[in-house]
């Protein structure tokens, strides 16, 4: 799958070639329609931030250049081929993470991710910090409240309009149109033109750079997969926070975060955020997981 390292000034400067430990590093996952470029600019914020650090970003399978490239087609579309994915990418650049952050379809690629960590024996190289931006373990619900602002943007009807939608188009307006007429919101019909490139036949028309039937299908596996068995009993040296943002397009159940809670997991709340909140409130979330890098930081430098 594609990827790029965003490296803080330290690991940059370190000696080329070093035998000493690689830098401690954060995977970063996307969410479904998503690529590596949306969390781009909250990586780079969190080496400025701490500069010994490095952030693998990546292109999920049928998203992004990993699209393009067709990868991993062997195994089915859905969250734990996703994360299996990662998996395969960080044993071949020999990296163990120590912190793992995916925001909503995400969240559940990283709970696989520490979930086939567990399978692979008794014990971790060092403890695994897993951070789950606003997604849920179990099934997925919408919000059906009186605003109904709150489930416009909802994948599960984005995905099917996508599908609906002819292409190659002529333009990204056209796209945008669409969805705004579909009832969706200008942001988001603004954000999916980014998955539209110009055909290789006519560079004046566009088509997707995604696999958007190998999207719905990923999609249907986040709706099923339940993370619960995995929270109830998670491998010893994994731990499990949740940001919750405070106008999610997700219904929180006070059953669920009390359930959370008695397995030993924190559930953090994010004001003035949408479901997008590393892009709404940054500074926010980047005082929630601080002293998880300050903390495996001093840990590494042991």
């Amino acid at each position: 799958i594609a990827y790029e390292l965003v490296q803080g000034a330290l690991v940059r400067w370190s000696t080329v070639g070093s035998s000493a430990r690689p830098p401690p590093t954060c995977v970063f996952v996307h969410g479904i329609l998503g690529s590596r470029r949306n969390m781009l600019s909250f990586a780079q914020r969190l080496t400025r931030e701490f500069s010994s650090w490095q952030v693998l970003l990546v292109d999920l399978r049928c998203h992004g250049e990993s699209a393009r490239h067709g990868a991993a087609s062997h195994r089915p579309n859905g969250v734990e081929s996703a994360a299996a994915d990662v998996l395969d990418l960080l044993r071949h650049l020999k990296l163990f993470p120590e912190v793992l952050i995916g925001h909503s379809f995400g969240g559940k690629v990283v709970m696989s991710m520490a979930d086939q960590f567990g399978r692979i024996g008794p014990r971790l190289p060092r403890p695994v910090q897993v951070w789950v931006l606003d997604a849920l373990p179990g099934a997925v619900r919408e919000h059906h409240a009186s605003d109904l602002r709150l489930r416009q943007d909802h994948p599960a009807d984005l995905i099917p309009s996508l599908q609906a939608f002819p292409v190659p188009t002529g333009s990204r307006t056209t796209l945008q149109t669409y969805l705004v007429q579909s009832g969706f919101s200008q942001r988001v019909a603004s954000w999916v033109t980014s998955n539209l490139k110009p055909t290789q036949e006519d560079p004046r028309k566009l088509s997707w750079t995604i696999d958007m039937k190998g999207i719905a299908e990923m999609y249907e596996s986040y709706e099923s997969l339940s993370y619960w068995p995995f929270l109830s009993a998670p491998t010893q040296g994994i731990k499990v926070d949740f940001v919750r943002a405070e106008n999610s397009s997700y219904v929180w159940p006070m059953d669920d975060v009390e359930r959370l809670k008695a397995y030993g997991h924190r559930v953090h709340h994010l004001p003035q955020a949408g479901h997008w909140l590393h892009a709404d409130n940054p500074d926010g979330l980047l005082e929630i997981l601080a002293p998880t890098f300050t903390y495996a930081r001093a840990s590494t430098n042991k």
